[in-house]
């Protein structure tokens, strides 16, 4: 297909119906975000990325993770995971470490002090997000949602090399 022929065709507006779907999802999960941003600004002073950075060094081994590895599971770029880990180790809650076996590479490390704010501020955290999702939803809501996300997270994250992602910005 040559360039000016595809310049002109014509979208495929959503409909009327997908207009309210794309329309409610942006409007709940603008104020979902919100909402935990807000507690967590509340309860530990921490925007709700940190949080998500916090719990990925937790649940990794030794407490640690290669910066790349934090960025990929952690779904942002390099540049603002680095600036995130700056201002987690200013609140001494993570620390970096050189790699042994990559000159390049660098390990975020999760302290004590960060995995006593997250003990700290997990109740909390998990009260917010009980309470703005899953108190609201059936469990077959509940279901639904998980799988509907799941085809939607696949089809964002293609396999093939060179693939535009945020970790590999």
């Amino acid at each position: 297909m040559n360039t000016a022929s595809a310049s002109a065709e014509e979208p495929q507006w959503l409909t009327a119906e997908e207009q309210l779907v794309w329309r409610s999802y942006l409007h709940a999960t603008t104020l979902l975000e919100d909402h935990l941003d807000r507690q967590l600004q509340r309860d530990a002073s921490m925007p709700h990325i940190y949080y998500g950075l916090l719990v990925g060094l937790a649940e990794a081994p030794r407490r640690r993770l290669r910066m790349t590895e934090l960025a990929m599971k952690s779904k942002i770029t390099r540049s603002r995971l680095s600036h995130a880990i700056a201002r987690l180790e200013k609140n001494g809650w993570v620390r970096r470490e050189d790699c042994p076996s990559d000159k390049r590479g660098q390990f975020a490390v999760l302290t004590d002090a960060g995995l006593e704010v997250l003990r700290r501020t997990a109740p909390g955290h998990v009260t917010a997000v009980r309470q703005a999702l899953f108190d609201r939803l059936t469990p077959e809501q509940q279901k639904s949602l998980g799988e509907i996300m799941q085809i939607v997270a696949e089809g964002l994250q293609p396999n093939e090399a060179g693939a535009d992602l945020p970790w590999l910005r």
